[in-house]
């Protein structure tokens, strides 16, 4: 059985102190997300990224991103 649900929602100011990998914002009726994943070769790249290289000229250990920690 499919519902299908009509609404207005009117938000003023939404704040949101923090979002991560994989998170969800729903605004709205619940129900199931599916979670879905597309990754697409645009550029018809062949193979594989070259190393990153840091601003310093040398090849970096880490991410040039600071990342928070998990």
């Amino acid at each position: 059985m499919n519902f299908y649900i009509n609404q207005t929602i009117q938000i003023n100011f939404l704040k949101v102190d923090a979002v991560s990998n994989s998170s969800v914002l729903q605004i709205g009726s619940a129900g199931i997300i599916k979670p879905l994943a597309n990754l697409y070769n645009t550029g018809a790249f062949t193979t594989p990224a070259p190393p990153a290289i840091s601003p310093g000229g040398s090849q970096s250990e880490g991410p040039l991103v600071p990342l928070a920690p998990s």
